[in-house]
Order: structure tokens, then C-alpha cells, then sequence
């Protein structure tokens, strides 16, 4: 779906538009998913789907195939099982918060169980119901944040009663540096987790997320578990975007203006005019995602021309040096464009010294939010069942 159409003026009346194309975001799943045809290809949507909302992201997902999801917090998890359809998996990648049991065994949530202390929790309430609960165990095989360290799995091997009532789902790990191509830590933590899941033989593996993907089939297992290839991101710092463009980002200049040379602009008069100089401001700024480190570095663009913030990144606005364009081009209600065609989200987290995780994200609910539907019968509020 072509999202590159110029909105001369912000005919809505918002202060900035953020389009997000589910058709596109559909097609980036197909195009992971037939990579691995012999994987399942799960979906990571936690932190309200990257920022562009779960609710409509999910149900897409489900319509093209996806039957297993990943969430960070219970409260996510119980949100998404409200929206989509009953054989959907969902997968709390946290584990359990004590007190989270029986949410999670009433309501078909799994928990990811990261430690002993989980398991230990998790197989005392499968007791206290006499039945069996399903449960992927995630060991950590380098990262040092999530899963069992290899003491813990040492107390496994010699203690198989510990998982009594847990149906094991699969085996899981993370991997730290899969956005790296040649890091050296990329096979190490496969050799690793090989030598745990052997304990396992008859659970499935999980380990590639959008980097591992690309990584080739070794990585790849039962389970890959994509998050920002979805999303538009790039799975890989080493080669070009192959993901389709899910989120476009225009912001209305709320005022221009010309100033003088030795004109100080912005908080803390940062930026000094060197001549005269033509602005504009616009009505976003750090607390709609735009961080304080886009100051004097960033830029926003319009018809392919690229406007430099001038000064300090506020709250709610920025300035931009407009005098790169013909004078009157841009007027109260212009659009000028911060993620498209012209800036990648790749571009603008290098010149917010972050990443693209951290300004999808971080975009703010400000925005007048655009859904572009792969399938008109989808619409919010919509649940969606498995014979659809």
C-alpha cells in the first residue's frame, strides 16, 4: 500500500498524522514466514505492538496465519486474549509476577518461566488444580537478562520431579547480537542452547528473533519468533532493509518565521543564526517520541528537501530551518514528513543516536492515527474467530 502521498496541509486539523499499514505489516509476515516453511512463525507484540497498537495489529496477524504471540506483562496478554480467538497462543515473555497463577490458567496464557522460582511457582498451582499447565522454559545462554542460568539446569537434570504438571511448550532462548551478522555471540548461544534443549528432546526450539531469522536455517528451529521485521524495522545492521515500510509520520508546522543573523533559537539559545534565517515550527517533540537527541542533529523533510531541527527538541515542538525551500512553501497547517519515503526509521534513530526500536516505540498517542486495512471487513472493535 503506497503511503508517499504529499499532504500539502493538515486538511484534519490535527497536529500530526501517523499512518500504520497493516498490509504492509501482513506482508512482512508472509515474507518471514516463507523463509522458514517448515517453522512456526509466531508474532512478538508486546509494548502494544511495537507502539502502533495491538489491537489492530493482532487480528491481522491472526487472519494471515499466526497462532502464537508474545507479550511482555500479563496485563498485555490478558488484553490481546480479549481480542483475538481462543486457539491463538499467547506468551508472557516476563513469566510470572507471584499472584499471576490463575490469570493465566483461567484465562489460556503461558507463561515464558525464566528461573527455578517460577517453575517452582507455576508447578505448585498445576498441584493445587490436579491438572497439568503448559509452560515454555527459556534458558539464558549468554544474554545475562532472561531464563535459567546452566546451574539451574544442572538442578533439572538431577531433579526431574520439578516439573511436575508443566506440559513443556517449547525450549526458548534470546539472542543478544542477531542484528550482527558475524558475531561471534550468534553461534555460541546456539551451541549453548543445543546442549540444553537435549535435556528436552521432545520439545520443540525457539530461538530466532527477526535478526536470527536472517541468520539461516541452524537458527531458525520449530519456533522464530519475529518482532520489529514485522513493524518495518530493520532485522539487520549489516545488509539493506528487506521489510516493506509499516509507519509513515507527518507533523503540521503550527508557525513560520524569519529571523535575523545572531538570532538565538530554542531553549537554552543552543542554536545562534549565522544570517538570515527562515523557520518553522512544528507541533511534536520529545513527548510525542521525538527525543531531546535529535537537537542540532535531526531533520525533517519536505517534497525530498531536508529541513535541519534548529535548536533544542521541546516537549511539544521543534524548530526547523525552512530556508533551504522557496519562501512561502510552508504555511500554518503544512506537512512536513519525519518518517517515509524520505526518512527511514533506521535514519531518524542514527540521528537520535538510539534505535529503531526506541522511536517506534516511543511514538506518542498525540498523533491522529490512519489504520490502512489489508481486508475491509477488519475494523476496530472487530474480534476476530478462527473460521474467518
Amino acid at each position: 500500500m503506497d503511503m508517499t502521498i504529499n499532504r500539502q496541509k493538515a486538511s484534519g486539523g490535527a497536529s500530526g498524522y501517523l499512518t500504520i499499514d497493516l498490509g504492509a505489516l501482513r506482508d512482512n509476515y508472509l515474507m518471514l514466514r516463507a523463509m522458514a516453511s517448515n517453522s512456526v512463525t509466531s508474532a512478538v507484540v508486546k509494548a502494544n505492538a511495537y507502539g502502533l497498537g495491538a489491537d489492530m495489529v493482532a487480528p491481522v496477524l491472526y487472519n494471515a496465519g499466526c497462532r502464537h504471540f508474545f507479550v511482555a506483562h500479563i496485563d498485555e496478554a490478558i488484553a490481546l486474549r480479549l481480542r483475538i480467538a481462543g486457539d491463538a497462543e499467547i506468551f508472557v515473555l516476563n513469566g510470572l509476577q507471584p499472584g499471576n497463577e490463575t490469570s493465566c490458567a483461567a484465562m489460556n496464557i503461558t507463561p515464558v518461566i525464566n528461573s527455578l522460582e517460577q517453575l517452582a511457582q507455576w508447578s505448585a498451582y498445576a498441584a493445587t488444580l490436579c491438572k497439568t499447565l503448559p509452560a515454555a522454559l527459556q534458558f539464558d545462554t549468554g544474554m545475562s537478562r532472561l531464563g535459567m542460568a546452566s546451574s539451574e539446569l544442572a538442578t533439572l537434570k538431577t531433579s526431574p520431579h520439578l516439573l511436575d504438571g508443566i506440559a513443556i511448550t517449547f525450549v526458548m532462548s534470546h539472542l543478544a547480537c542477531a542484528d550482527e551478522p558475524e558475531h561471534i555471540a550468534n553461534g555460541a548461544q546456539l551451541a549453548v542452547l543445543r546442549k540444553a534443549s537435549a535435556m528436552f528432546p521432545e520439545a520443540p526450539v525457539c530461538l530466532a528473533n527477526s535478526g536470527g531469522i536472517f541468520l539461516g536455517a541452524d537458527y531458525h528451529n520449530a519456533v522464530m519468533r519475529p518482532g520489529i521485521a514485522l513493524y518495518g524495522g530493520a532485522p539487520s545492521s549489516a545488509r539493506p532493509n528487506p521489510m516493506k515500510p509499516v509507519v509513515r509520520l507527518d507533523v503540521a508546522v503550527v508557525q513560520t518565521r524569519t529571523v535575523p543573523a545572531d538570532t538565538l533559537v530554542g531553549y537554552g539559545g543552543s542554536l545562534r543564526t549565522t544570517g538570515e534565517t527562515r523557520l518553522a515550527t512544528i507541533a511534536a517533540g520529545y513527548a510525542d517520541g521525538l527525543p531531546r537527541s535529535l537537537s542540532g542533529r535531526g531533520a525533517a523533510y519536505f517534497n525530498g528537501v531536508r529541513l535541519p531541527i534548529a535548536g533544542r527538541v521541546s516537549m511539544d515542538s521543534i524548530s526547523l530551518d525552512i530556508s533551504a525551500l522557496p519562501e512561502g512553501t510552508l504555511t500554518h497547517g503544512s506537512l512536513v514528513e519525519l518518517i517515509g519515503p524520505d526518512q527511514s526509521l533506521e535514519d531518524i534513530a542514527e540521528d537520535a543516536d538510539t534505535i529503531a526500536y526506541e522511536i517506534l516505540t516511543g511514538l506518542g498517542r498525540r498523533y491522529r492515527r490512519t489504520y490502512i486495512q489489508p481486508d475491509a471487513r477488519l475494523k476496530a472493535g472487530d474480534t476476530i474467530n478462527a473460521d474467518e
